[in-house]
C-alpha cells in the first residue's frame, strides 16, 4: 500500500484530500458530459456552457438593452463621440508638430485652434443655411401663391373637388413652410447649443491625445489585440473622414457650378450645405438638395427646379453612388447595405448627430466585438464589402 503523501492522483484530475477533512462530495462523481453543439475547451473544463439558441437570445437582449441605454443618454454619447472623431482625425496634426520638434503646448494649442475652427465653421453654415433658407422664403409669396394655384387647376381638371382643394391650401400655405423651417432651426440650434460641452472635451481629448501612443504602447503588453483593433478603429475613422472631406470637396463645387448656371440665388451657401451633408451616408445627398431645389421652384416655376433636381442627381449618381462608396467600403471595411443600415440604426438611438456619425460609430462597435476577438473575426466575411483573405475562382467558388 503506497505511503501517506504519494497516493496517486485521481483520474478527474483532482487534488488529494487533506489529511482529517472530508471527502469533497464531488470527488467520486463522473464529470458531466457537455451539451451537444459546446465548445470542446469549455467541455474539458467542466464548464456548463449554454446552448447557442439561449445565448443568441441573451445577446440580442443585451443589445436591446445597451442600445436603450445609448438612447437614454444621447443628449451626452452624441456629443462625446463627436468630440472623440474630431480628436481622432486630427490627432495626425499634433504628431506632425511633435516630430517637427515644436514645443508641447504649442503643439497642443494650433491643433485646438484648428479643430475648433473647423468645427465651428461647419456649425455656423448649418445654422446660416436654415436661417437664411427661411428668410428668403417670405420674399417669395406671390409666386408660391401663384405655384398653389396651378397646382390646384391641375388637381380640379382631374376630378379633386373644390372643397377638397381648399382644405389642402390652408393645411399646407408658405407659412405653414416658414414654420417647419423654424421648427428645424430650434432643431440644429439645439445640436449647436451642445458645442459648448463638445469644445470643452475636445480641449481635454486633444491634451491627452499627446501621450496616447505611450499610453497605448503600455496597455499593449496586457491586450495586444484590443489595442490593435483600436488603433484600426482610429485609422479607418481617419481614412474615412479624409475620404468623405475630398469626395465633398469635389461634389460641392461641381454643385456650385451647376447653381450658377441654373441661376439659383445663394450658390456658394448651398455648395456649402452639400460639402457638410456628404458626411452623412446615403441619404446626405437629398438633405443638401432640398433649399436649393425650393428656391429654384419659387424663383424659376417648375422646369428649373427639375433641372437642379437632375443636375444634382447626375453629381450624385457619378460620385456619391458609384465612386465614393466603392471607394468608403474599401477604405473602412463596411459594406454599402451595412453603411445604410448603420445610418438608419446610429440616427435612431443618438438622433442627428448619429446620422453624422453613422460610419465611425460602426467602426467603433466592429472594432469592440469583432477585430478584438479572435473567434469572431469570421464576421469580416460578412461586414465587408470585399473579404481580402479569399479571391472567387471562374465558377463563383472559394
Amino acid at each position: 500500500m503506497p505511503a501517506a503523501g504519494h497516493e496517486p492522483p485521481s483520474r478527474t484530475g483532482e487534488a488529494p484530500a487533506r489529511p482529517g477533512s472530508s471527502p469533497s462530495p464531488t470527488s467520486d462523481r463522473p464529470v458531466p458530459e457537455a451539451p451537444a453543439g459546446a465548445s470542446r475547451s469549455l467541455a474539458a473544463d467542466g464548464a456548463w456552457p449554454l446552448p447557442r439558441a439561449v445565448l443568441v437570445l441573451l445577446g440580442g437582449a443585451g443589445a436591446v438593452v445597451v442600445a436603450a441605454g445609448l438612447r437614454g443618454a444621447a443628449g451626452i454619447v452624441g456629443p462625446a463621440f463627436l468630440a472623440l472623431t474630431i480628436a481622432i482625425t486630427i490627432h495626425p496634426l499634433l504628431a506632425w508638430l511633435r516630430r517637427r520638434h515644436v514645443p508641447g503646448w504649442l503643439a497642443v494649442a494650433l491643433t485646438m485652434l484648428v479643430a475648433y475652427a473647423a468645427l465651428l465653421a461647419m456649425a455656423a453654415a448649418l445654422v446660416l443655411a436654415v436661417a437664411r433658407l427661411a428668410t428668403l422664403l417670405a420674399s417669395y409669396e406671390a409666386q408660391f401663391t401663384s405655384l398653389v394655384d396651378q397646382v390646384t387647376g391641375r388637381l380640379g381638371e382631374l376630378g379633386v373637388t373644390q372643397q377638397q382643394l381648399d382644405t389642402a391650401v390652408r393645411r399646407f400655405d408658405l407659412n405653414s413652410l416658414a414654420r417647419v423651417l423654424q421648427q428645424v432651426l430650434i432643431g440644429v440650434a439645439g445640436v449647436v447649443s451642445d458645442l459648448g460641452f463638445i469644445l470643452v472635451l475636445l480641449f481635454f481629448l486633444i491634451i491627452d491625445s499627446s501621450t496616447s501612443p505611450q499610453r497605448l504602447g503600455a496597455a499593449a503588453a496586457q491586450r495586444p489585440q484590443l489595442v490593435e483593433a483600436l488603433t484600426s478603429f482610429a485609422r479607418a475613422t481617419r481614412q474615412y473622414i479624409v475620404v468623405s472631406t475630398v469626395f465633398g470637396l469635389l461634389v460641392s463645387l461641381v454643385d456650385v457650378a451647376a447653381l450658377y448656371w441654373l441661376d439659383v440665388p445663394l450658390p456658394w451657401l448651398w455648395g456649402l450645405l452639400a460639402f457638410i451633408t456628404n458626411y452623412i451616408p446615403n441619404i446626405g445627398f437629398v438633405l443638401g438638395l432640398l433649399p436649393p431645389a425650393l428656391l429654384a421652384l419659387l424663383e424659376g416655376g417648375v422646369r428649373q427646379a427639375v433641372l437642379v433636381i437632375v443636375a444634382y442627381s447626375v453629381i450624385n449618381l457619378v460620385i456619391q453612388s458609384l465612386i465614393q462608396p466603392k471607394v468608403v467600403g474599401d477604405t473602412v471595411g463596411l459594406s454599402i447595405t451595412l453603411t445604410f443600415l448603420s445610418l438608419v440604426f446610429w440616427t435612431f438611438v443618438i438622433g442627428p448627430l448619429g446620422a453624422l456619425l453613422a460610419v465611425p460609430l460602426s467602426l467603433l462597435t466592429k472594432a469592440l466585438l469583432v477585430d478584438a476577438d479572435p473567434a469572431s473575426r469570421w464576421l469580416d466575411v460578412l461586414i465587408a464589402p470585399v473579404h481580402k483573405g479569399a479571391q472567387d475562382d471562374p465558377d463563383g467558388e472559394r
